[in-house]
C-alpha cells in the first residue's frame, strides 16, 4: 500500500469510527455475544471450504500484498531496455551476472533460460507455463476473501435469528429483552462491516495486484525474446512503451540513448584501464 493510500484509509477509518462515537459512544456497538457468533461461524465455514495450508498462503498473500511496493512498469521497461542493449554490447552471457543480481524470480528465470541457449518456443512454453500457475494461485488466494466476505454477512444474519430467538423466550422479561436486543442488531452490523470494509477489499487487492504483475511478467517475457531474437533495443522500446500509460511513455527513447552511451562509455574506459566494470546496472528487485 503507498502512502497516499495509506493516509487515505487512515482519514477514513478515524471518519468512521468517529461516527460510532457521536451516535451514541464506541461501547454501545461492542458486544462480545454477537462477535462470537459472526467470527465463530465465519471459522467454521471458512476452514470446512479450504483446507488450513491454502489459508495461510491466502492471508501471507494479503499481508506481503499491503506490505511491499510492486514493481512499476516503467522499471521494468528501463531494466529490459538495458539489457537489451548489454546483450548487443557483450552478449548473451553477460546476461548470467544480471539474473544473479536480481531478486525478482520471473526475470531470473527468464535470463537464465536465455543464458541456457533455450529456443524461442522452449523460453515463451516455460515463461507462460509458470504465468499461468502465478495466476492459478493467485486466484486462489482471491477466492478465499471473497468466500469471506460472502460468508460474513449471512452469520450476521444468524447472529440476528439467534437474538431474535432469545428475544421471545424473555418476552415478559424486559432484562432478557435488554441483553437479546444488542445481539440481534450489532450482529448483522459485525458481518456486514467485515464483508464489505475488510474481506471484500482484501480480495480486490489481490485480484488488482496479480493483475499488474502479470502485466510485469508479459512484459519481460516479450523483452526476453526480443533480446533471444536480436532486435534493436529502439524496436523493443516501442513495443514496451505500448504497456505504458500515455502520460508514462515520453523520454524512453531518450533514456534508452542515454543507457547506449554508457555501455559505450563504460567500454572505453575499460579498454583505457579506467575500469574493469562493465555489468553494473540497476535492476528491478522482487517486490
Amino acid at each position: 500500500m503507498n502512502r497516499k493510500n495509506l493516509v487515505g484509509v487512515s482519514v477514513a477509518a478515524i471518519i468512521f469510527i468517529g461516527s460510532f462515537w457521536l451516535s451514541g459512544g464506541i461501547s454501545l456497538y461492542w458486544n462480545a455475544a454477537a462477535f462470537a457468533i459472526v467470527m465463530s461461524g465465519l471459522a467454521v465455514a471458512i476452514m470446512l471450504s479450504y483446507p488450513v495450508e491454502q489459508l495461510t498462503s491466502a492471508f501471507k498473500v494479503v499481508q506481503n500484498t499491503y506490505s511491499s511496493r510492486l514493481t512499476t512498469h516503467e522499471e521494468i521497461v528501463d531494466t529490459l531496455l538495458d539489457l537489451s542493449v548489454r546483450s548487443r554490447m557483450d552478449g548473451m552471457l553477460s546476461l548470467e551476472k544480471a539474473g544473479e543480481q536480481t531478486t525478482m524470480a520471473f526475470l531470473k528465470n527468464g535470463l537464465m533460460l536465455l543464458v541456457d541457449n533455450f529456443t524461442e518456443d522452449e523460453i515463451k512454453d516455460c515463461l507462460k507455463t509458470e504465468m499461468s500457475f502465478f495466476n492459478m494461485r493467485r486466484n486462489e488466494s482471491e477466492r478465499v476473501f471473497q468466500s469471506l466476505a460472502r460468508f460474513a454477512p449471512a452469520f450476521g444474519v444468524a447472529g440476528s435469528v439467534i437474538g431474535l430467538i432469545g428475544l421471545l423466550m424473555g418476552i415478559d422479561n424486559p432484562a432478557v429483552i435488554l441483553k437479546h436486543i444488542p445481539v440481534a442488531f450489532i450482529s448483522t452490523l459485525y458481518g456486514v462491516v467485515l464483508s464489505n470494509m475488510i474481506f471484500a477489499p482484501m480480495a480486490e487487492t489481490v485480484r488488482c495486484r496479480t493483475r499488474n504483475e502479470l502485466i510485469n511478467q508479459k512484459m519481460i517475457m516479450d523483452g526476453i525474446i526480443a533480446i533471444k531474437n536480436e532486435q534493436n533495443p529502439y524496436k523493443l522500446e516501442r513495443k514496451l512503451v505500448a504497456f505504458l500509460c500515455p502520460n508514462n511513455r515520453e523520454g524512453k527513447t531518450e533514456a534508452l540513448r542515454n543507457i547506449t552511451r554508457k555501455y559505450i562509455k563504460m567500454r572505453k574506459d575499460a579498454k583505457d584501464g579506467k575500469t574493469n566494470i562493465l555489468h553494473e546496472i540497476p535492476l528491478v528487485k522482487a517486490s
